[in-house]
């Protein structure tokens, strides 16, 4: 009879408790080496090494103890029907539930408790809280979510959080200290909690009076038919209230910890697991949200690397995913964005019309040599006496362009942004390529969350401080410059592909399309980036400091703008990427992105 190891000991402990502290009999409990969530029923918390060390285990027991109190306590419908749209509110409004429903679930038990705390301290490690220096770095869902917890079970926030919230502490108690006093009155009723949430986003300036849900909408921007298309990805973790069991947290917005979003993070989303329809395009309207990060002083010694590239790749689509596979995926794309693709065709046919008009032939007449002008041999016949005349065409000025698209694979543009970037992209290098202009698609992405290889080489060779990017880095060629677009189009589904989209190393990405660029034979190049915010690596992030890959990503900008003849322009989805690139505009809905990216080309083009 097979004895069960330690680590399967533990699970099943972490199962049967999970399954008593929310009375579903049906609740599942595993571990996974990718970030924890719950997809459903089904709970995924950290795994343990097998030596079961103390902190590892009290990280998994809180992680479970969550989702737990999560699925007895939340009714995920009528959060959403309460959710504000705007994303950073939305963040805040998410965090303040999570701090309701974990006190809830610590009343009278001591160890819940204890678990809760340490898992929440684990989390604050990566959160930029930690690292603030200032009121603007610190984001607002952690910090009101600290306030609220201290509010609902008087303890305070942990030691690692103190200095950020001293910087807002007193910014939030100023403007809704009497909504965050009235929250405990309300702990047991979610519906009241929600309307003094919402109020509490008011007095915090974060939404406008009609800017929340109606109690017959469906809240949190699903749009209508969002419940026959619904699966375990969505960014914000809400998207699957339809269905009764779509309670996702946000632990994709851990990943993504620059984002001000940090508290929800226990709460996850299914990034990596296989399961559900690709591409789920989650909740219409809601924006994946990063730090609008200040400018900072970059020290001149300040050198960025790699521990290691050993296990770096840059593939081809094609070479991740069998062509089986990759026909369904880009099928469901085009299914998912039939009704985008016709307002985007006559954007891009706009764009056509206007690249063609400087392409237009021009000539020179009455010339004594060349080709002869047909349209005045009537004068010679009228009068012999006069010459013939001819003509001879002009060297057009419309330089031999090549347009790079270089877009954020990170799992923040999960759902609809990633999927109306892909259809952009893909109508747009089909109407370049008529007009002569050869078009590349890249996108960035990471290999693998926490670290990877890369991370498993540091730890194994003694932990060297400081080591510099810590990440396996993933670069795909969506479509090369020289290929027909007809060739490359089915590669662009791969980015509904379940688990494809992680971390984001952008500084690296941009210099790799950078390079590519330049190795080009044409007179003109254009490389436009298309992300959602700053460079985001928990792995990284954790043994460096707090900003170095988005120093890394200024520098890289600064070298290219100032230096470089490729011309750099970029579009933020949510984020205000204007204060990164010279040349930038920002959209706050991913529906604009299609219109923003033909405008973006087509002023490039009539600035030439």
């Amino acid at each position: 009879m097979a004895v069960d190891s330690p680590l399967d000991q533990l699970r099943n402990v972490l199962g049967g408790t999970a399954r008593a502290l929310s009375g579903e009999a049906e609740a599942e409990l595993s571990f996974t080496a990718d970030a924890p969530r719950q997809d459903g029923k089904a709970i995924k918390v950290p795994m343990p090494s097998r030596s079961l060390p103390a902190d590892q285990v009290a990280e998994a027991r809180g992680f479970a103890d969550s989702f737990a109190l999560r699925l007895k306590y939340h009714d995920n419908g009528l959060h959403l029907k309460s959710a504000p749209s705007e994303a950073v509110a939305r963040s805040v409004f998410d965090a303040v539930e999570t701090a309701r429903v974990e006190a809830l679930g610590s009343r009278g038990y001591a160890g819940i408790a204890a678990n809760l705390d340490h898992a929440l301290e684990m989390r604050l490690k990566s959160d930029p809280i930690s690292r603030a220096r200032n009121r603007e770095e610190v984001p607002l869902s952690t910090a009101v979510q600290m306030i609220v917890r201290e509010r609902l079970t008087g303890r305070e926030a942990p030691a690692s959080a103190a200095m950020g919230m001293a910087l807002i502490r007193e910014w939030i108690e100023e403007r809704a200290g009497d909504d965050l006093d009235a929250l405990r009155l309300v702990i047991d009723d979610q519906q009241a909690f929600a309307g003094l949430t919402a109020k509490l986003l008011r007095d915090l300036e974060l939404v406008e009076g009609d800017m929340l849900p109606d109690e017959d909408d469906e809240g949190g921007g699903d749009d209508e038919g969002s419940e026959d298309q619904d699966q375990p990805g969505d960014e914000d973790g809400e998207s699957e209230a339809q269905q009764g069991e779509g309670q996702m947290e946000a632990r994709g917005e851990e990943r993504d910890s620059e984002a001000g979003e940090e508290g929800e993070q226990q709460q996850s989303d299914a990034m990596d697991d296989g399961e559900g329809e690709p591409g789920d395009e989650g909740e219409d309207g809601m924006l994946p949200t990063r730090p609008n990060r200040p400018w900072s002083d970059l020290p001149p010694q300040f050198e960025y690397k790699p521990y290691t590239r050993q296990f770096d790749e840059e593939v081809l689509a094609t070479d991740l995913c069998d062509p089986e596979e990759l026909d369904r995926l880009r099928s469901y794309l085009d299914q998912q964005l039939v009704h985008l693709q016709s307002a985007v065709t006559k954007l891009a046919n706009r764009l056509q019309r206007r690249l063609m008009a400087q392409q237009n032939r021009s000539w020179d007449f009455d010339q004594e040599e060349g080709i002869l002008d047909a349209a005045r041999l009537a004068r010679v016949v009228v009068n012999p006496m006069l010459s013939l005349s001819y003509k001879h065409e002009r060297d057009t000025e419309f330089k031999d362009t090549v347009v790079t698209l270089l877009i954020d694979n990170s799992g923040s543009m999960r759902g609809r942004p990633i999927s109306i970037a892909a259809i952009s992209a893909d109508i747009l290098a089909r109407t370049l390529e008529r007009v002569g202009v050869k078009t590349e698609i890249l996108g960035f992405t990471t290999r693998a969350w926490k670290g990877g290889q890369s991370r498993e080489k540091w730890l194994a060779e003694g932990r060297q401080p400081q080591p510099g990017r810590l990440n396996d880095i993933r670069h795909i060629l969506y479509k090369q410059a020289d290929e027909p677009w007809r060739r490359a189009k089915k590669s662009l589904g791969l980015m509904m592909r379940e688990g494809l989209l992680k971390e984001n190393i952008d500084g690296e990405a941009l210099l790799w399309a950078h390079n590519r660029l330049i190795g080009r034979p044409e007179d003109r190049k254009i490389l436009m980036v298309i992300s959602d915010g700053a460079p985001v690596d928990d792995s990284t992030l954790s043994v460096n400091s707090g900003s170095y890959l988005e120093r890394h990503l200024r520098q890289v900008i600064a070298w290219i703008e100032s230096r470089s003849p490729v011309e750099l322009v970029a579009i933020g989805i949510g984020h205000d990427v204007t204060r990164y690139y010279a040349r930038a505009v920002t959209i706050m809905d991913a529906e604009q992105l299609a219109g923003t990216m033909v405008e973006q080309l087509a002023a490039l083009f009539d600035s030439e």
